[in-house]
C-alpha cells in the first residue's frame, strides 16, 4: 500500500451522496433489508479492500477481537457504515492476528480507525468516538472522495445489493456516467428521462444532484467561504457557499443563508436565489424536516 501523498479529511467539511439517487441527505437512510457492507478481513483478503477503495472509501477498524472497546466500536461502525448504503465499506481487522496490516498503517495502539481512498491511507481516529463524531468524520471522508473522483457504490458483503430493483435504462446510464466522472453526460441522461416522464421524481433529484456536483467540482472551498463571509449581499458568493454547504452536509446552513439573502434582496436576484433554494430542496428531499422548516421560513420572507 502506497503511503505517499496521503489525502486527509481535515480539509473538507462533509459530503452528499451524488451517486446514489435517493432524495435524502447522506447517511440518514437505513440499509437495505439484510444488507451489510461490513466484513472481517485477513491479510490474504486485504488486497480486495484496497481494490474496493478505488470505487468508494473503505473504513478500516483495527482492534483486538476479544476486547470490549474494540467489539463495541466495531458494532457501532458497522451500523453507521451500513446506513450509507454502499458509498462506504467497512473492513474489520484483528490487529493482533493480522499484525502486518497494523504495521502497514503504522498503528501504535488499538482500537484505531483509518480509511483507504484510491489505495491511500486516510487517518481517522484512535480510541473510541461517539456516533456524531464518527458520522462527521465519514462525511468529511466522502467529500474528500468526491474531490478525488471516487463516487461509486459498492455491493453489500455477501451480494445482498444484487437484490436491489433494476434501475431504468436512462437512470443506469446516468449512474454509470457519474461513476466515470462525466457529470454532463449524467445530466443529459436525466434530462432525457424527464422528457420521457416529466413526473420522474428520482430523475429530477438526480439531475439536481449532478448539477450541484458540477458546480462544486474543483472549487477552492476556502476562497468560496471567504467570499461568502465578506460579501453577504453578493448573489453569486451566497449561491456558491450554499452549494458547498449542501455538498458538505451542512444543509441547515445553506438553507438559512439563502432564506436570509432572499429576505434582504428583491428583483431578479431574489428570484434566482429562490430558484436555487428550490433546487437544493429537491436534492435533500421534500419530506426531510430541514426542507419543511426552510419552506416555512421562505414563505415568511416571501409573503
Amino acid at each position: 500500500m502506497n503511503t505517499e501523498q496521503q489525502p486527509t479529511p481535515a480539509s473538507t467539511r462533509g459530503a452528499i451522496d451524488l451517486s446514489a439517487l435517493a432524495a435524502t441527505a447522506p447517511g440518514t437512510g437505513s440499509a437495505a433489508q439484510g444488507a451489510s457492507w461490513a466484513r472481517r478481513v485477513t491479510q490474504a483478503e486485504f488486497q480486495d479492500a484496497v481494490e474496493q477503495s478505488m470505487t468508494a472509501p473503505v473504513v478500516v477498524s483495527l482492534g483486538a477481537a476479544q476486547a470490549a472497546p474494540s467489539v463495541e466500536l466495531d458494532q457501532l461502525l458497522a451500523r453507521i457504515v451500513d446506513s450509507y448504503n454502499g458509498k462506504l465499506a467497512l473492513a474489520l481487522v484483528d490487529a493482533q492476528q493480522e499484525a502486518a496490516i497494523a504495521q502497514a498503517f503504522r498503528i501504535q495502539q488499538v482500537p484505531a480507525v483509518v480509511a483507504m481512498l484510491k489505495g491511500q491511507p486516510v487517518p481517522l481516529f484512535q480510541g473510541t468516538a461517539t456516533e456524531e463524531q464518527i458520522r462527521s468524520l465519514l462525511d468529511e471522508l466522502l467529500q474528500l472522495a468526491v474531490q478525488h473522483g471516487v463516487t461509486g457504490v459498492l455491493p453489500a458483503a455477501g451480494g445482498e445489493a444484487e437484490q436491489e430493483p433494476e434501475l431504468p435504462a436512462l437512470h443506469q446510464q446516468a449512474l454509470e456516467a457519474i461513476n466515470a466522472g462525466d457529470y454532463e453526460a449524467a445530466a443529459a441522461a436525466y434530462r432525457q428521462a424527464l422528457q420521457e416522464k416529466p413526473n420522474d421524481h428520482e430523475a429530477e433529484a438526480g439531475l439536481a444532484n449532478v448539477e450541484l456536483l458540477g458546480r462544486v467540482q474543483d472549487k477552492d472551498l476556502a476562497s468560496i467561504r471567504t467570499a461568502g463571509a465578506e460579501h453577504p449581499d453578493d448573489l453569486q458568493a451566497q449561491l456558491d457557499v450554499a452549494d458547498v454547504d449542501v455538498a458538505g452536509g451542512h444543509v441547515d446552513d445553506a438553507f438559512n443563508r439563502l432564506v436570509a439573502f432572499i429576505g434582504r434582496n428583491g428583483g431578479d436576484e431574489r428570484e434566482t436565489a429562490r430558484a436555487r433554494l428550490v433546487d437544493l430542496f429537491t436534492i435533500v428531499g421534500a419530506q426531510d424536516p430541514r426542507v419543511v422548516s426552510a419552506r416555512q421560513k421562505l414563505a415568511r420572507v416571501l409573503f
